[in-house]
């Protein structure tokens, strides 16, 4: 796997294949001689070992009952079975997706757009109020604005949390709460939102939705304007832009070419008068006090705010006199865009969002797909930036990886088994712990991201674990037995039942911490360990009753293995035959 996903997995793939690998060989080196030495017979159990034996007979016992109950009505089950692996996909679509749940990372983001001719003066002024208003918040312990970026009319700002222990809101609370306070200020449109949850994400607000096209930024311009205004209405979100505005003034200056060749002005004398009198030029370094500054040419702040400022200054013509620039040039004021934005060398226009509260950053992308498949025209495509690209392009990505791992296991066990059917029956028990897992999904406990996702390709091979233990019994019984697939498998259910109770235990025991922790990573933790928990215990209640009864249908029938006897066996055989014939006639 490529990207940040694939950086996260590669250190847990080689981690748990290593402690796997490593179990493995203590299971079948020291374990063995481990039991040799410590496990010992005890012929007289105290009245808690009897009383555990008698709670597991008595399980075993129910369960058996059950299973023969269960086997009388298979019909039943293979229909029940049908429904679980066609809920999959319904319970798929209930269940929010996103590329990793929120952390508390103790940091709100603030983002403000003023009007398009804002200068840093008004949106300094205007961003005070906004500092006054996160310094304010008694959770947060340093707040900082920064006024022009990352556009000349925009604001950014950072608020940096106390540590959890000194606070009792999140940091999803805080950022709502000023959310709603910064939204009051006048004169800019300022939202809160959080920082994205994986680095790489980008830069700029969580969803980024580009239009390309190789038209002209008029025509992109109208087409922006009314996929933004659908963005307005939808309450999924709480704030949005377009950095493509038609909104600032620009000064357009015609020169009279042929009263300027009258005086002897030239365009050269014109572009000179107005870059010194407007223009922020650098023409030198001075020495104050020991620093260097700049020497920037330029006429006072007020003769620079209108274009009739134009007609107060003077050009030299060639005679030497003092020209006004008024009877030289005439001004056009338009309206044009502050910047002319291209992604991937195209036109484009974006259109940047935040969700509301509670909204998964798969919904919102599933939304915009959907405009974009209804409003776009032919000539006009459209991408993403920034976290939105990253849900994009590595969300889905362990869904390869999930196909992968169930191909290998069953080649695995095709090879270990010697059959192909024994495997398949094995690898139904997956889909059965998955709709366990992915309830508890669509009951609210967590979303789809990716370390969800890892939780269940994990699952996959713990819960195959319990059809390997299953059918490798039932494969024995028929072979050594001469049992039927029924009478096997019911033997082998039986048999592995506390195994199988055990193993599971010890599993959902180990990961209970996940699903309590708390500080630095705890969703992400909480997501695999919730996934991991309900398919085992869901899972495992499944296989239990559904895959006896899908193994006396799929299985392969094993041959009875040929029993080959010595002939001193055979002699042996002859003289307890004849004991038995002697027995049988003194009638003993």
């Amino acid at each position: 796997m490529g990207g940040i996903t694939g950086s996260l997995f590669k250190e847990f793939a080689l981690t748990l294949a290593g402690s796997v690998f490593v179990s493995g060989i203590i299971a079948l080196t020291l374990s063995p001689m481990m039991c040799s030495k410590l496990l010992k017979a005890n012929e007289t159990p105290n009245r808690f070992e009897q009383k555990v034996h008698h709670v597991l007979d008595r399980m075993t016992a129910r369960y058996e009952k059950m299973l023969t109950a269960v086997m009388q009505h298979r019909p039943v089950i293979i229909g029940f079975a049908v429904i679980v692996f066609a809920s999959l996909p319904m319970l798929f679509k209930f269940i929010p997706s996103e590329l990793a749940p929120s952390e508390d990372k103790g940091v709100v983001m603030l983002m403000g757009t003023g009007p398009s001719n804002a200068n840093l003066d008004y949106l300094q002024n205007t961003m005070n109020d906004v500092n006054k208003i996160l310094t304010e918040q008694p959770e947060v312990a340093f707040a900082q604005v920064f006024t022009g970026v990352p556009n000349s009319n925009q604001a950014f700002g950072i608020a940096s949390m106390v540590p959890w222990s000194q606070r009792e809101a999140s940091q999803s609370e805080v950022a709502n709460r000023v959310g709603a306070l910064v939204a009051d200020v006048p004169g800019m449109a300022v939202t809160a939102f959080q920082m994205p949850e994986l680095p790489g994400a980008g830069s700029g607000l969580p969803i980024q939705f580009v239009i390309t096209t190789p038209n002209s930024f008029e025509s992109l311009f109208t087409i922006a304007t009314d996929i933004w205004g659908d963005v307005q209405k939808n309450a999924q979100f709480v704030y949005s832009t377009l950095d493509l505005n038609y909104d600032s003034a620009t000064m357009k200056i015609n020169i009279d070419k042929d009263m300027a060749g009258a005086y002897g002005v030239t365009m050269q004398d014109i572009g000179i008068t107005l870059g010194t009198m407007m223009a922020d030029g650098y023409v030198n370094r001075i020495d104050l006090n020991g620093r260097s500054y700049e020497v920037i040419p330029q006429v006072e702040r007020k003769y620079r705010l209108n274009p009739e400022s134009m007609n107060m200054y003077f050009v030299r013509s060639d005679d030497g006199q003092a020209i006004p620039l008024g009877s030289l040039v005439t001004i056009d004021v338009v309206a044009e865009p502050r910047s002319l934005p291209h992604f991937n060398q195209l036109n484009s226009a974006t259109v940047g969002a935040v969700p509301s509260p509670g909204v998964a950053m798969g919904d919102a992308i599933a939304w915009f797909e959907s405009i974009a498949e209804s409003k776009l025209p032919s000539g006009y495509n459209h991408d993403y930036m920034g976290e939105a690209r990253q849900y994009v392009t590595e969300g889905s990505a362990l869904y390869a990886t999930f196909g992968l791992a169930l191909a290998i296991i069953f080649l695995v066990l095709a090879i270990q088994f010697e059959s192909i059917k024994d495997p398949f029956v094995i690898m139904v028990s997956v889909p059965l712990a998955i709709c366990g897992a992915l309830i508890a999904l669509a009951w609210g406990a967590a979303t789809m991201n990716i370390y969800s996702q890892v939780g269940l390709i994990t699952l996959v091979g713990l819960i195959t674990k319990h059809g390997i233990l299953i059918c490798e019994v039932a494969k024995e019984e028929q072979l050594l037995h001469k049992k039927s697939k029924m009478e096997a498998v019911m033997e082998a259910a039986k048999v592995r039942l506390r195994p199988i109770l055990m193993t599971t235990a010890a599993m959902i025991a180990g990961l209970i911490p996940l699903m309590y922790a708390s500080g630095a990573g705890a969703a992400q933790r909480f997501s695999i360990g919730i996934v991991i928990v309900a398919g085992l215990a869901i899972g495992t209640l499944f296989t239990l009753f559904v895959l006896p009864v899908i193994y006396t249908y799929l299985a392969e029938r094993h041959k009875p293995l040929p029993v080959f006897v010595e002939d001193k066996d055979l002699e042996k055989i002859a003289r307890v035959d004849e004991a038995s014939a002697a027995c049988k006639e003194n009638r003993v």
